[in-house]
Formats: C-alpha cells, structure tokens, sequence
C-alpha cells in the first residue's frame, strides 16, 4: 500500500481562483470516528459523494467501514451505531485512504467542521506518506456563519445556530435526517446543505472558486467550533 503513496502525486493541488463554481468538482466528505481525541482515537467510517458545481450525483459515491487499531468509546457507538463486530473484518485505515485518495483525485474537498475530519485523515497520511491532503478544502459550517451577516433576511440565517451540529441546520434548510450518524449519509446531507447554499452565494455575489475557498476556509473557523457541536460528528 506504500508504493500507491509512493506513487501517488501529493503536492499542493490548486484550481484557477476564477473558475466558475458551477464548473468545480467537489468531492463531499464525512468520517465517523471511535472518539475525538487525535492522539487515541481512529477512523472507522469514510463516506464521499461527488458534485459538480450546483448538481449531486448520488450515483458518484465512496463508503467504506474500516478496522481502527484504537478503542470504541460507548458514546461514539450509540451516535453513529458502529460495533467492533461491525468491523472487525473490515480494511486497514491504510487501504481505504489510498482508495479514498483515489476517489477525490484533484476534486475541491467539502465538509461540515471539515478541521475535524481532516485532523484525522491527515494524521493517517503523515504515517503512511509523511505528507497531508493536499486538495483545497471548504468547511460548510464556515460559509453557514458568512452568509448569515450577509443574508440574514432569510428564515435560515436570520437565527443563529447554538452550535454547528449538521442535522440541525440541515432541518432548517428542509433537508431531511436520520437518528443514527453515517459518514455516506452525512456527507450526501452537506452536499445537499451546499447545494442550498450556493444560489444564496450567487445572490450576494460570489461566483468564483476562489472567493469560496477564502470564505469557506476551515483553518481560519477552527475557534468558532466549540465541544458541544463536534460530539456528534463521531
């Protein structure tokens, strides 16, 4: 599995900051996870489903469960309902980030609190390769937060979220939700959160990648995450 990241270019992907949006490929992510402690805690879901510009496409998708050399914890289990016995024949971490890396190939990365997941994969990817993910990244919940000082006329702005849980902004966007946290499913929930947002975005003006990638930024948003929101994204 080395030679893939051997293999595998891992520099700096970039796009042309003034492609359309409606142009970009995005791959939506999500993980589940046995904790959210970095240094004790694993990856034992991956889900992905692709877009391209304003389109989802459900048919487009990645999802693997994975064997973590780490703990559960019994309050991951009841939030996303993974046993050990789920995955205990299940791959490596390492064999399902090359294919995951495979999948998002140069695609622009979606997530909702994406710092937290990529904490994770990044983590993996500096054992395996010594190297981060190296695609531009965009963090939902950041452009959430831009858009409700910009577009707080609109019911779903207007009132501020007490935190950054997905399934609760997604509900008021009239998307729907499940009890049980799954990586797939979450992340077809923020790709669907995404797709809301963007007519929004075009309303105020922003209709290039690169202003996207500043305001949806996940390192200039990781303070405004507080524990009571990152719980759930387990």
């Amino acid at each position: 599995m080395l030679d893939f990241f051997k293999l595998k270019k891992l520099s700096q992907l970039s796009v042309d900051r003034g492609t359309p949006i409606t142009d970009i490929r995005f791959a939506v992510i999500d993980t589940e996870l046995t904790g959210l402690n970095e240094r004790k805690d694993g990856i034992i879901s991956i889900g992905a489903v692709r877009m391209k510009g304003m389109r989802i496409d459900i048919g487009n998708t990645f999802h693997e469960l994975i064997r973590p050399e780490k703990a559960f914890k019994a309050e991951s289990v009841v939030i996303h309902q993974i046993t050990p016995s789920d995955v205990v024949e299940k791959p490596s971490i390492d064999v399902v980030l090359a294919d995951f890396l495979e999948f998002c190939g140069d695609d622009v990365l979606i997530g909702h609190c994406i710092s937290i997941d990529l904490s994770f994969i990044n983590r993996e990817m500096k054992r395996i390769a010594g190297k981060t993910i190296q695609n531009p990244t965009i963090d939902t919940f950041r452009v959430y937060e831009w858009l409700r000082t910009r577009a707080g006329s609109r019911s779903c702005f207007s009132s501020p979220m007490k935190d950054s849980e997905l399934y609760k902004i997604a509900t008021c966007f009239g998307i729907p939700v499940q009890g049980a946290h799954d990586a797939l499913f979450d992340a077809f929930i923020t790709a669907q959160l995404f797709q809301r947002f963007l007519p929004v975005l075009s309303d105020v003006g922003v209709n290039c990648i690169g202003e996207l990638l500043e305001i949806g930024n996940p390192e200039e948003g990781g303070d405004r995450v507080g524990p009571s929101s990152q719980i759930t994204n387990f």
